[in-house]
């Protein structure tokens, strides 16, 4: 008899793991559903999601995303027009970027790691805008390349140039930005104008410590 029992295991009464599981988390189910039981639920789930998409108030609602508009409130047909004027700024920029870089070689020591600084900046300056031409078009603006020889004619004429171009830059990244209601496109043209105000800033820096000398 007692090998008998011991080559047939004792059959488990769930009903006392029922009861204790009742104490622990009664408002859980003990029993994982079954495979096919699992696969019924997905099914259902399915069928409730493609309704709830299909429905009238979640295609009002798709109508409503983020670029579903023809003409978005933000570099849009508004700001298309100001298109020419952005392309005109991207070559002026790239123009500057690449002014600074040579004068950052002839400059003396003291100046040489601002003036680089400065000419990444133009260049960031340059890839923000061929991004708003993107964001308004959804095509490259290839800029031109220029290639003329660019003359220093001495340190000081150099920052004194370098003065009126930057702030003559922040003055026209203001007028434009006073020309378009397009309200990012304003924001952003008015942080490129602080942006050549202070690199004005910094050329009178310059320049008061080269005429100190």
């Amino acid at each position: 008899m007692e090998q008998s029992a011991q080559n047939h295991p004792e059959v488990y009464d769930f009903r006392q793991y029922d009861r204790i599981w009742q104490r622990v988390a009664p408002t859980l189910e003990p029993y994982p559903p079954s495979d096919s039981e699992r696969h019924d639920a997905g099914e259902a789930a399915l069928r409730t999601a493609s309704q709830a998409a299909l429905s009238p108030a979640a295609l009002r609602q798709e109508d409503t995303l983020p670029g579903a508009e023809e003409n978005p409130c933000c570099m849009g047909s508004v700001a298309a027009e100001m298109l020419t004027v952005l392309t005109g700024f991207v070559e002026e920029e790239l123009e500057d970027q690449r002014y600074y870089q040579i004068l950052a070689r002839q400059a003396p020591a003291w100046a040489r790691q601002q003036l680089r600084e400065i000419a990444a900046e133009e260049g960031g300056h340059a890839r923000r805008l061929l991004a708003v031409h993107f964001l308004i078009t959804g095509t490259c603006y290839r800029p031109a390349i220029h290639c003329d020889r660019i003359c220093l004619h001495g340190w000081c004429a150099a920052l004194r140039e370098r003065y009126h171009e930057e702030a003559c830059g922040g003055l026209n990244y203001l007028r434009a930005a006073d020309g378009t209601t397009d309200p990012c496109l304003r924001r952003l043209l008015q942080e490129l104008s602080a942006d050549e105000y202070r690199h004005a800033d910094w050329m009178m820096r310059m320049l008061e410590r080269s005429l100190r000398r």
